[in-house]
């Protein structure tokens, strides 16, 4: 039977003393290739933003507008329990609804006693403090007093540096006392294609990697 003359393609390398040119490329061609094949960080949660249907969550801060009743207006911090107190309804809980879900249970609950029940729930988490680092041409914490995407915050520390990835961005944020990180890839928006924003939350660390080529 004659063999097939098509090879399997393979890397050519010479037998050389520990610390070659050549033993080194193929040490870092492995870690690269084992690396691509790890499975991607879950997503972390998205705080409330312009355009997002999250659901609320203890720590963030509501206000709450009532059509003519203004002396009932009023802003509260959801607490630990994830409940706010409110004139005549006394107890609510707030986390893990939607806004929406929320302004229409209050409205449909004061009904009883206003008579225009209707009021306007809308999230307000106030400043954000976010500590940029890497491969970043400016590092640093950075304040933001309204909702920011993690892509506007790196942009705002002057974008990634000639080093930087922008494929391998760690976000870090600790949520009920664990440290989590999600991996983001952000070259899509630098290109202008279209992506889901992830907005940042005050504690929030981000950091740029150094690109591998």
């Amino acid at each position: 039977m004659r063999q097939d003359s098509r090879q399997m393609p393979y890397y050519h390398c010479r037998h050389e003393p520990s610390g070659s040119p050549c033993l080194f490329a193929l040490l870092i061609f492995a870690a690269f290739f084992c690396g691509s094949c790890q499975s991607p960080l879950p997503p972390l949660p998205n705080p409330p933003g312009p355009h997002t249907a999250v659901r609320l969550s203890p720590g963030d801060v509501v206000k709450l507008s009532f059509a003519e009743e203004s002396d009932l207006d009023q802003t509260q911090k959801i607490r630990r329990d994830g409940k706010i107190s409110l004139p005549y309804l006394g107890e609510v809980t707030a986390a893990g609804k939607r806004v929406i879900d929320l302004q229409h249970e209050l409205t449909r609950r004061y009904d009883q006693y206003l008579d225009n029940p209707e009021v306007v729930v809308t999230v307000d988490n106030g400043l954000a403090t976010v500590v940029v680092s890497g491969f970043v041409n400016r590092p640093g914490a950075i304040t933001f007093d309204r909702p920011t995407t993690v892509y506007q915050a790196i942009m705002t520390a002057g974008g990634p540096s000639d080093y930087g990835s922008p494929s391998n961005i760690h976000l870090t944020r600790v949520i009920d006392g664990v440290q989590l990180t999600e991996t983001i890839n952000l070259r899509p928006s630098i290109h202008g294609k279209p992506i889901y924003p992830k907005y940042v939350q005050d504690g929030d660390v981000i950091y740029i990697s150094r690109s591998l080529f």
